[in-house]
């Protein structure tokens, strides 16, 4: 550090470090801050953090720059009357007025049809608040980013195994020798990631990167697998098809931990078929597994109870019951299933080699079974053996959006859990690793509402905003099957949609499919050019008006921090602080950053005082709920019942003594997980490094899907409800019994008719492979390429693009080609080229690239810009060099057999399905100008926003400093 005292020092001046956490990707690391004289200097990594241990990366290095950003929101503004959405004519107005416009407008729409509010959040990690107001105001509209991300990842990994990776889990490389990597970006889990990879290489760890591009991680792949996008499904298939006919699958793992052995009814004539065989049936299912199935037992040659001592029940073959009902084991379905699926069959969806996936399905099961690892860690499990020490298969993998956003990615995903399971790798050494707060049942318990009952005027909604269906009963419709979400989520179109469908939000508003909505509040997305899936349409559909004249979506509210695109498209903006300016939890209760060993937790204490009149929205909430008496924010006298946010975080907690931060909980601040307000709780988080990590006994950090004292100790600190054992589904009855409601073999809800194939097809309780729905439905001769879009290590979203030192590693992005691709088509490196779906084309400059399949096109995402828009120059690089391939990507799939305004999104989940893009590229004419194409009209400069732009330039020189 410099020395203070040094006044020749140009930085001399009153020196404070203060500690947080970050904010400038959702890695939240933990953070030093240097101010002088009040002002951010640099920012550091925290050596003492759990997370990073000191690592930080250019964006988070780069923060100082968010902070002084000339895009700054810092008033509340009201569009100006009389002027047209997304021309940026606004004027200011005082927090009163904009609570006073909030207060009557929602207070209406509370007491009549609360489900015309509707409340969209994008990349903030304050779900646990946000889902808190939407289901105390009554709306059932409410969603986040997770449906435009990775919900196939969480959906098909803890439908399988009850976690999945992110913040639910990851790989131990610390004690892996095989890592296997399947689509993942530079941005999930990135300085962590970056530390393990390097330890696990120096360590003689093997690293194979399966994915159409090779950078980032890959790019220090032992081994780069090219393979096609949206056909990973077909890869981990043939992998499955090859660890079985080679024997190289932990047979015991599969026993006691999956439900492989258990028997299946597969009598076509039954009303049952395709459920397991129970010897009795509890009164609640759907939020554990009951331990009520069956196995055959080797020796007695007849159907016994699962998990009784001293059985050794088949894992293959065909049996009969007493009745006559045939049955056969799940595993022996599953073997079934992928004798089709050949390395040579995958070959050709994949552009894999089949030698080579027989090779690499080989080294997988020898890694597995020949390099068992042991730990002197005696445990307990469900069924109360006694075990000496943990032992693992040394292999590892991790996967992210690279699977997930196709519209097959639910089905792929489960293909890797299963995979994995096999390979016997789930929560032990050198394997998956769960972090608490999972594992959770399968499915959790969570519930979404269960019709159109459940929104009443002036009450709070009867259920979750967001859950986990177990079966039909569990889905949002009304009594003829049609959703009751604006989203269409938990709705036969997409039943296990549990993080919402925000990607179709604005355009069923639009519409008014299923219904017209009056107030849609939109905090920290950027929908009207990068959050959503095609930006024109977006855009278009935002400024839409009906025959009288008023626009579709009649009022619409941004909070953002920043003057990005969507925000010319809001009625009233509500300024938002940075993350160096406000108070902020990342909660048990919502995404914490825990790790294997244990339960974290950790929290933003504000380092600078809010900048203007900006607000946190967390504020803005606890202000909201406490004006329209909403029962969580008030007494029962009606009076205010938290001062703000702090003091709300402080003392919420449900009836259980959980509450929104796990340590130094009780009055004395002694307690953790659960226990009274801590009126101290804040301070003592400062103290600690703004975060609180709780180490489970090493007893209790393996296996904990059947580790008995794990679960006992999850039950009693509210993490689980119920201490039972969390087989994984090799084969899964939830899926099975929407498929017989399809079917018309059970009782109860049933699907529309024009939707019974889609769900009999696409609820298959194994997973199975089919190409994208977009490839289905469009002219692939046409459009013969696929295009993808990732994130750069260097940006999140397009809150960092703008950033003026993170703009000097990308001012503008190009489409990455392979030199094959642009040979063949008659264009050049550097050339200006075309990009074409079967909706629109965007104009970009291409770069020859030998790390990318040659059937792949890809580029960097949020880079580009409309033109003004972030305080950027309408000439930016950003506006004039950078693109978005969204102005390519399809809202909706074509008219088809099951409807004619279906999302471009996964059948099961709803994940929107943005990887499925189909392209043609040719080079653009001479004519055409040297321009990225679409063009818009430029974006103003907003009221609050500073434009002496030269003073703040010289500030990033080094050469001014503020006053």
């Amino acid at each position: 550090m410099q020395d203070p005292t040094n006044r020749s020092d140009r930085d001399a001046g009153h020196i404070e470090v203060k500690n947080t956490t970050c904010y400038m990707c959702a890695c939240r690391c933990g953070i030093r801050v240097t101010l002088r004289d009040g002002e951010v200097r640099y920012i550091q990594g925290n050596p003492q953090h759990p997370l990073n241990h000191g690592v930080i990366c250019a964006k988070g290095a780069s923060g100082i720059m968010k902070q002084y950003s000339p895009a700054r929101l810092t008033k509340p503004l009201r569009r100006k009357p009389d002027s047209e959405r997304g021309s940026s004519e606004f004027e200011e107005i005082s927090w009163d007025e904009a609570f006073s416009i909030l207060e009557k407008r929602l207070a209406k729409l509370r007491a009549e049809d609360p489900k015309k509010f509707a409340l969209f959040t994008g990349r903030d990690q304050m779900q646990a608040l946000t889902g808190m107001f939407a289901k105390q105001f009554g709306t059932p509209n409410y969603g986040a980013h997770g449906g435009l991300c990775s919900v196939n990842m969480a959906a098909g990994l803890i439908y399988t195994m009850g976690g999945s990776f992110w913040e639910f889990g990851g790989p131990d490389l610390e004690r892996a020798k095989l890592f296997v990597m399947f689509g993942t970006a530079e941005d999930h889990h990135s300085n962590p990631m970056k530390i393990e990879l390097s330890k696990f290489k120096r360590n003689g760890g093997r690293f194979i990167s399966i994915n159409p591009v090779r950078t980032g991680y890959s790019a220090i792949a032992d081994k780069w697998i090219p393979i096609k996008p949206g056909t990973d499904a077909a890869l981990l298939l043939a992998l499955i098809h090859e660890l079985i006919k080679q024997g190289l699958y932990d047979r015991d793992f599969l026993v006691r931990y999956t439900n492989s052995p258990e028997l299946v009814n597969i009598d076509t004539n039954s009303t049952e078929e395709g459920m397991f065989v129970r010897f009795e049936v509890p009164p609640e299912e759907g939020c554990f597994d009951p331990q009520n199935k069956l196995w055959w037992d080797r020796e007695l040659n007849k159907p016994i109870s699962t998990h009784t001592e001293g059985v050794d029940p088949y894992i293959l073959g065909e049996f009969k019951l007493e009745d006559g009902t045939p049955v056969k084991t799940a595993f022996q379905l599953l073997k079934e299933r992928v004798d089709e699926y050949t390395p040579d069959w995958a070959a050709e969806i994949t552009g894999i080699p089949a030698d080579a996936i027989r090779r690499l399905a080989y080294e997988m099961g020898i890694t597995a079974r020949d390099h068992k690892i042991e730990l002197p860690i005696p445990w307990t499990d469900c069924w109360d053996k006694e075990h000496e020490s943990v032992t693992g298969n040394p292999i590892a993998f991790h996967a992210m959006r690279g699977l997930a956003a196709h519209s097959n990615g639910f089905h792929t995903i489960r293909a890797l859990g299963i995979l994995m399971s096999l390979l016997g790798t789930i929560d032990s050494p050198g394997g998956y690793r769960h972090r608490p707060p999972f594992p959770r049942p399968i499915p959790p318990c969570a519930k979404p509402p269960k019709g159109p009952e459940a929104v009443q005027p002036g009450q709070p909604l009867d259920g979750m905003p967001l859950g986990w269906p177990a079966d039909p009963e569990d889905l949002f419709v009304d009594e003829e099957g049609k959703p009751v979400r604006l989203d269409k989520a938990f709705s036969w179109e997409y039943p296990l949609s549990v993080h919402g469908l925000m990607h179709n939000a604005i355009t069923n508003a639009w519409r008014g499919d299923p219904y017209p909505i009056d107030t849609l509040m939109i905090f920290m997305a950027n929908m009207a050019w990068n959050s959503s899936m095609n930006t024109t349409q977006v855009r278009q559909m935002l400024t839409d008006k009906d025959k009288k004249g008023e626009y579709k979506i009649p009022f619409i509210v941004v909070a953002d921090a920043y003057q990005s695109e969507m925000v010319a498209f809001a009625d009233l903006v509500l300024p938002d602080t940075t993350y160096l300016e406000r108070h902020d939890v990342m909660s048990m209760l919502d995404r914490p950053i825990s790790e294997y060993d244990g339960p974290v937790d950790s929290v933003r204490i504000p380092i600078l005082s809010p900048k203007g009149e900006c607000k946190p929205f967390q504020e803005v909430l606890i202000e909201l709920g406490s004006r329209l008496q909403l029962p969580v924010f008030v007494n029962e006298d009606g009076s205010r019942k938290y001062k703000d946010y702090p003091d709300f975080v402080t003392n919420f907690q449900a009836t259980s003594g959980i509450g929104f931060l796990a340590g130094w909980r009780g009055k004395d601040g002694k307690k953790f997980m659960r226990g009274e307000p801590n009126p101290r709780q804040w301070e003592m988080y400062a103290q600690n490094n703004s975060v609180y990590h709780y180490k489970l006994p090493k007893s209790y950090q393996y296996m904990r899907n059947w580790n008995k004292g794990y679960l006992y100790w999850a039950r009693h600190h509210g993490l689980i409800r119920y201490a039972e054992p969390i087989l994984i589904h090799i084969y899964s009855e939830v899926l099975q019994k929407f498929r017989l409601a399809a079917q018309g073999k059970s009782d109860g809800r049933q699907p529309p008719d024009h939707l019974r194939d889609r769900v009999e097809t696409y609820f298959d309780p194994l997973p199975f492979y089919y190409e994208p729905l977009e490839s289905q439905l469009v002219d692939t001769k046409l459009y013969p390429l696929n295009a993808l879009t990732q994130r750069p290590m260097a940006m999140y979203h397009s809150w960092d693009s703008q950033n003026a030192w993170l703009r000097q590693i990308h001012t503008y992005n190009h489409l990455f080609v392979n030199p094959k691709l642009g040979i063949a088509n008659g264009f050049k490196d550097g050339d200006w080229v075309w990009v074409e779906s079967h909706l629109s084309r965007v104009r970009c400059i291409c770069s020859f690239s030998e790390a990318v399949e040659p059937g792949t096109v890809w580029t960097w995402n949020a880079i580009g810009k409309a033109a003004g828009a972030w305080g950027l120059s309408p000439k930016a690089n950003e506006s004039q060099q950078g693109f978005l391939l969204n102005h390519l990507i399809s809202e909706e799939l074509p008219s088809h057999q099951h409807g004619e305004h279906l999302s471009n999104s996964d059948p099961v989940t709803g994940q929107a399905a943005w990887y499925d893009l189909r392209v043609r590229v040719y080079k653009a004419s001479a004519d055409d100008p040297a321009q990225t194409s679409p063009q818009f009209d430029a974006m103003k400069p907003l009221p609050g926003m500073e434009h002496n732009k030269k003073k703040w330039q010289a500030y990033v020189a080094g050469l001014f400093r503020p006053k």
